[in-house]
C-alpha cells in the first residue's frame, strides 16, 4: 500500500537554491496504461515496472524489477509523454516517523515544475502530518499533479 501526499513548494526558487548542494537521482518514466496505472521507470542503472491501483492518497502498489532489454522493449509501447525528473531526498525533522520529502524537479515538457511527495507508514500518520513551512499547497487530490495524468496532457508547466 502506498500512502502519499503531494505538495507544491511554498517558494520554488528558494527550494531550488537549497537543492544545488544535494545529489539527486535522474529518473525517466513512461506509462503503458493510466487506468490502472502501469508505469516503467529507470533510475540510473535500475529498471522497474510498477502497477498502481486506484486512489489519490492511498492505493495498492506493486513493483517488479526489469532489465535494460525489457525496459527498451516496453518503452516503445508506452503512450503519452515520457516524464524526466531529478529526485532529491530530504529527511524531515520533527516528525514521529522517519519521513523523507522526495522533491521532484521536472525537466523537458514540464521544466520548472517542482513537486514534493511524502510517503507515510499509515493513514493516521498522513492525516496528522504537519508540513514544514517550505511546503506550499497540498495537491494530493488534484489529478493534474499526478505523473500518469501529466503524461497524457498536451500542456506545459505554466498551464498546470
Amino acid at each position: 500500500m502506498e500512502i502519499e501526499r503531494k505538495y507544491l513548494p511554498s517558494d520554488p526558487s528558494r527550494l531550488a537554491d537549497r537543492l544545488v548542494s544535494l545529489q539527486g537521482m535522474h529518473m525517466v518514466q513512461a506509462y503503458l496504461n493510466t487506468d490502472p496505472v502501469i508505469r516503467i521507470r529507470r533510475e540510473g542503472d535500475s529498471y522497474v515496472l510498477t502497477y498502481k491501483g486506484s486512489g489519490m492518497l492511498a492505493r495498492e502498489e506493486y513493483n517488479l524489477p526489469l532489465n535494460k532489454d525489457s525496459w527498451d522493449h516496453l518503452l516503445g509501447k508506452c503512450d503519452g509523454r515520457i516524464i524526466e525528473k531529478t529526485r532529491y531526498r530530504i529527511p524531515l525533522e520533527n516528525t514521529d516517523e522517519a519521513l523523507v520529502a522526495e522533491v521532484d524537479v521536472f525537466e523537458r515538457d514540464f521544466s520548472g515544475l517542482i513537486l514534493i511527495e511524502v510517503e507515510f507508514p499509515s493513514m493516521e500518520a498522513a492525516d496528522h502530518f504537519t508540513p514544514p513551512d517550505w511546503f506550499g499547497e497540498d495537491v494530493t487530490y488534484r489529478q493534474e499533479y499526478h505523473n500518469s495524468y501529466m503524461s497524457l496532457q498536451n500542456v506545459t508547466k505554466s498551464q498546470i
